[in-house]
């Protein structure tokens, strides 16, 4: 009965919100938990028919399941997200999940590095090994550019304008922004383009993408999550390092440093200021930490 719907729903998040295949999956995901619950309850409708105490009772149910309040809080983005689809469609004249709560997720601050923690990371690379060259350049670029680690691996020669200290980056949804790119950036870019990459044996169609493997191939996203791992565990960090704590790291420091939170935003390519505003919190975090350390009243 849903098949049309769904048919119809996958059409508009690609084509009209231009989600990719990842987010598209997850949304669709959502749907069929729904319709899934309707068919256990037998109370199987069309969504025209359904009414807030039916979402009120699905999200009840996969809360039952034991499902974390993120993952209902996401649940109940996803359903909302399908209810505006058919409004704006008129599949629906009335929003059934315009009043659906979701349960309240406390954010997780989370770790971030210092400057001295990420030099250490930077100092604890064999610069000895081919890899190792490319290795820093990824670190530099990372902290320098605020990247997603999908941004980092598809990232391309042809949009770089290191002569002028910028890079295109794709980011979500096919959104392209310009990130200032830091000068030891650009110089360990260029000692590995210049001097490693160059001799590498690169596969038909990887042309393009400047970090690459021995066998010249991009980097997966895992590669990186590995290669930071190592580097961390060598350099003597306990915290739980990833590319998106370089990323955390970056807007961090910015905001500590004073920066404007728009243009953090910008840089970080989020779509709502609400999401680049956790790093006014982790701000306040940094204040109080300080005021403990120092501060008479304080101790």
């Amino acid at each position: 009965m849903w098949d049309i719907y769904k048919k119809g729903y996958k059409a508009w998040l690609m084509l009209e919100k231009s989600l990719a295949k990842n987010s598209v999956d997850a949304y669709l995901q959502d749907v069929q938990r729904l319709t899934n619950f309707l068919e256990i309850t037998e109370n199987v409708k069309t969504p025209d028919k359904i009414v807030l105490k039916d979402l009120e009772n699905f999200i009840k149910y996969i809360n039952e399941l034991g499902m974390s309040n993120a993952s209902q809080a996401r649940m109940v983005s996803g359903i909302r997200s399908f209810f505006m689809y058919c409004l704006i469609e008129e599949i629906v004249t009335i929003d059934a999940s315009a009043l659906l709560e979701a349960p309240k997720n406390q954010r997780k601050l989370p770790d971030t590095l210092s400057f001295e923690e990420i030099e250490s990371i930077i100092a604890a690379i064999d610069l000895s090994k081919p890899e190792g060259q490319r290795n820093k350049a990824i670190v530099e670029t990372l902290y320098s550019c605020g990247l997603r680690v999908s941004e980092l691996v598809n990232l391309k020669i042809s949009q770089m304008h290191l002569d002028v200290g910028y890079v295109r980056v794709t980011g979500k949804g096919n959104k392209e922004r310009l990130i200032p790119i830091g000068t030891d950036a650009i110089k360990y870019i260029n000692i590995y383009k210049n001097n490693i990459r160059n001799h590498l044996k690169i596969k038909i169609g990887e042309e393009d993408f400047i970090f690459l493997n021995r066998r010249g191939v991009r980097l997966s996203r895992i590669m990186i999550f590995l290669i930071l791992k190592e580097l961390a565990v060598k350099a003597g960090i306990a915290k739980t390092i990833s590319p998106h704590t370089f990323r955390h790291s970056f807007a961090t420091h910015l905001v500590e440093g004073g920066a404007d939170l728009r243009a953090v935003q910008e840089m970080l390519g989020h779509e709502s200021i609400t999401t680049t505003e956790i790093y006014t919190h982790l701000d306040r975090e940094f204040l109080r930490t300080t005021l403990h350390q120092f501060h008479p009243a304080f101790k």
